[in-house]
């Protein structure tokens, strides 16, 4: 599995959770696996 995979995996799961903070960081982690997934292609 990429490491952009991932992120993107970790970051679902982040978005998920009912934790406050968490949708945020979740979205951030998203995007950023996202970036990292067309960056390094």
């Amino acid at each position: 599995m990429r490491a952009s995979t991932a992120a993107i995996a970790f970051g679902v799961g982040l978005f998920a959770l009912p934790i406050p903070g968490t949708f945020v960081t979740g979205a951030f982690v998203i995007l950023a696996g996202v970036v990292a997934r067309y960056v390094g292609s």
